[in-house]
């Protein structure tokens, strides 16, 4: 294969494509990269096909280290098990390409993309996209490609393709866009409260922004494509089909009919089962095409379904733009620190909160920062308990990473900042019913559990799911999918936001033909959808508590000067390992300065900062203090005022009269109110008994004793 280079310039930005240099025995292999960030990303197919109901398209993506000029962290020094973010890169890649393939393609399909450059300035995860679709593009293995990716920020009031990492903190969006020449055919991001109109606006800059990108492969293809292997999809036996139809079809309205989830899937196994008896008995004119013959209920039951839609009836009798019934619940959990449970018709998320200090947040090993920290964590867990199944429980799965990244993302936006609310906070959802949404339901269990543990968020936030059905012309834009509406439809578009605006988007779409006004409609009825949910969760609770949760530990900041960190922890860490002991409490300290003193215990947080400010607090000038005596000398005595820290008091000071004698006035260990009177610029302070002898009690400051 000869070396092909593409360049092309994406809003000022140089996106390279080469091939033909590297990974040459993979079906097709890409090298993509912006400045310093280059991944390789390879797509390649079995020879031969498998007896399988499904794709096996597996997508990878891996980080190296040393792509950043680091080692990896741990015991073993190298990279391991897919990180959260790994998936959530392969998971860009997967959602747009699984639905090009053909029907009926069941060659083993694996797209691997690596990442072995990073200038820790450009964004690596976006290019896999691009670079995935032109692997597939120059290769052997069939696909109703090309598609391009674009990650699009919006910076003082203008769109930017491929933002770099100081333009995302800075951006009011971070959203990436997967297109084909036609259509857009994947979102995903998270907002600052924007309006729909603006997401549009977005959302037509980015499909505009990777007409280059399609362009350059298209150009790839030309130069060194190989040619596609021989495939075609099998044809359904339009004969079986009729039969099915004649003898279920009414039957099939009437189940589909059922509004419960379980009893209608009760109903349609049973028609299914008295097809398959009838067709494929011994003699029957399908004997042993049972396969064949359950396909076809299945496409009769998808036609069935989508045609009433269509005419506006959906599967469970709700109008286009009808939510489910929502029922809420808040502070179910007596032990937890904050807990919700939200319902909305056979979806159920059950939220629970943990408040925690600062070292219990998240540390990451990344490319960008070999020291990532997350302070806020939100983890989703889909049970099979949930749909009524038996599976065997293992490790999170991919499906539960990514949807709970989504939510994570939705309710960052409302958090307070870290410096008014010092706390990690971890929200963990619990899937306990699922009929669709269950990850919007999921941001609504977050928001309630966040306000009922008295977390001071912004705004209450809410998720929807909007589905689409469309044949031709006549379309319906759906509100509140159920899981059903999800498999036949043409699009699942997740939408979250408070009641200014979207905080977070997620949108897989199965067919071209979106238009501006569809895309419009949707996300105007998802608001009105998002609306009345918040109505709904307002009436139980519509603000976060006064209080926090009295299970929740109390975090008190205080700042001191960075020299005198020294001080807290003492030799050796002998201080604040006396102070933990003493008082109970938990003690964190910055570089920057602030302390964070953290118990579930009142009286032990207050003697732990009483403690931390009499070991680092200063004088001040004419400010009064409680000391003791520490040493006694001719001239007069020497009284610590807090810990580390004495003055003298002259003998002149010491009382209104002529004081003949230092002892007469005191001795060592006794206690002294004392008046600062003056510091030098050597930090030797001058105190005065005489001038304190007045001073109230409540203005006394005592550090010592």
């Amino acid at each position: 294969m000869s070396f092909v280079r593409e360049e092309v310039a994406v809003d000022g930005k140089t996106v390279v494509l080469e091939t033909g240099k590297w990974a040459r025995q993979a079906g097709g292999s890409i090298v993509i990269r912006i400045d310093g960030t280059l991944l390789l990303v390879t797509a390649t197919g079995s020879s031969d096909t498998r007896d399988l109901p499904f794709l096996p398209l597996t997508c990878e993506y891996k980080e190296r280290a040393y792509a950043a000029g680091h080692i990896p962290g741990g015991f073993f020094k190298r990279e391991g098990r897919p990180t959260e973010q790994e998936i959530l890169a392969a998971r860009l890649m997967d959602r747009p390409s699984r639905p090009l393939f053909p029907e009926g393609w069941r060659y083993d399909t694996q797209i691997i993309a690596q990442v072995l450059s990073f200038d820790g300035v450009n964004p690596a995860e976006v290019l896999a996209i691009t670079g995935a679709s032109a692997a597939l593009h120059i290769s052997d293995l069939v696909y109703n490609g090309p598609i391009a990716g674009v990650r699009v920020g919006y910076v003082d009031g203008k769109f930017v393709a491929f933002p770099t990492y100081p333009q995302i903190e800075d951006s009011a969006i971070n959203m990436i866009v997967a297109a084909s020449r036609d259509a857009i055919t994947m979102v995903e991001g998270e907002m600052n409260e924007v309006s729909e109109s603006l997401i549009i606006d977005a959302l037509m800059f980015a499909h505009e922004s990777v007409q280059p990108l399609i362009d350059a492969q298209e150009k790839l293809r030309a130069a060194v494509g190989k040619p596609k292997r021989p495939f075609d999809s099998p044809q359904p036996d339009e004969a079986l089909y009729r039969a099915v139809r004649e003898l279920a079809l009414d039957k099939t309205k009437a189940a589909l009919a059922v509004r419960e989830k379980h009893a209608r899937y009760d109903a349609l196994a049973a028609v299914v089962t008295e097809v398959v008896d009838k067709l494929c008995a011994e003699g029957a004119p399908y004997h042993e095409r049972d396969g064949e013959v359950k396909e076809a209920c299945s496409r009769l039951k998808r036609e069935v379904a989508r045609a009433a839609t269509l005419d506006g009836v959906r599967i469970d009798g709700r109008k286009h733009d009808e939510i489910r019934p929502i029922t809420c619940e808040v502070g179910v959990l007596p032990a937890v620190h904050g807990s919700a449970v939200f319902t909305r018709g056979e979806t159920q998320a059950m939220a629970a909160i943990t408040l925690g200090t600062i070292s219990d947040e998240q540390r990451l090993d990344t490319l960008r920062d070999r020291d990532e920290r997350k302070r806020f964590m939100l983890h989703y867990n889909f049970p099979p308990f949930c749909t009524g199944e038996v599976k065997p429980l293992r490790g999170t799965s991919r499906r539960e990473i990514g949807h709970g990244h989504l939510a994570e993302r939705s309710v960052q936006r409302v958090l307070p900042a870290y410096e008014d609310f010092p706390y990690t906070i971890r929200v963990v959802s619990e899937v306990l019913e699922s009929n669709g949404s269950s990850s919007m339901a999921t941001v609504c269990g977050a928001s309630l559990a966040l306000m009922d543990g008295g977390v001071p968020i912004k705004a209450p936030i809410a998720g929807i799911a909007m589905g689409l059905m469309k044949e031709g012309d006549r379309y319906a834009v759906l509100s509140d999918i159920l899981g059903d509406e999800d498999h036949i439809g043409d699009m699942d578009f997740k939408v979250t936001g408070t009641a200014d605006g979207i905080t977070a988007l997620q949108m897989d779409i199965k067919v071209s033909g979106l238009t501006r006004d569809i895309l419009q409609q949707a996300l105007d009825q998802a608001r009105a959808g998002r609306m009345h949910i918040l109505g709904e969760m307002n009436k139980v609770i519509a603000a976060p508590r006064d209080e926090l949760s009295p299970n929740a530990p109390r975090i008190v900041s205080i700042k001191v000067k960075p020299d005198k960190i020294r001080d807290i922890i003492g030799p050796g860490g002998k201080t604040i390992r006396g102070i933990v002991e003493q008082t109970g409490a938990q003690i964190d300290i910055e570089d920057d300065g602030t302390v964070n003193i953290a118990s579930a215990n009142e009286r032990g947080l207050q003697q732990a900062i009483d403690l931390i400010r009499g070991l680092t607090v200063e004088p001040e000038l004419g400010k009064v203090y409680a000391g003791v005596v520490k040493r006694i000398a001719e001239f007069g005595a020497f009284v610590e005022i807090m810990p580390g820290t004495d003055g003298l008091v002259h003998i002149s000071e010491l009382a209104e009269e002529r004081t003949r004698k230092v002892t007469d006035v005191c001795e060592e260990g006794d206690e002294m109110v004392v008046k600062v009177i003056n510091i030098d610029r050597d930090g030797k302070i001058r105190l005065s008994r005489r001038q304190a002898l007045d001073v109230a009690p409540e203005d006394v400051n005592r550090f010592v004793g």
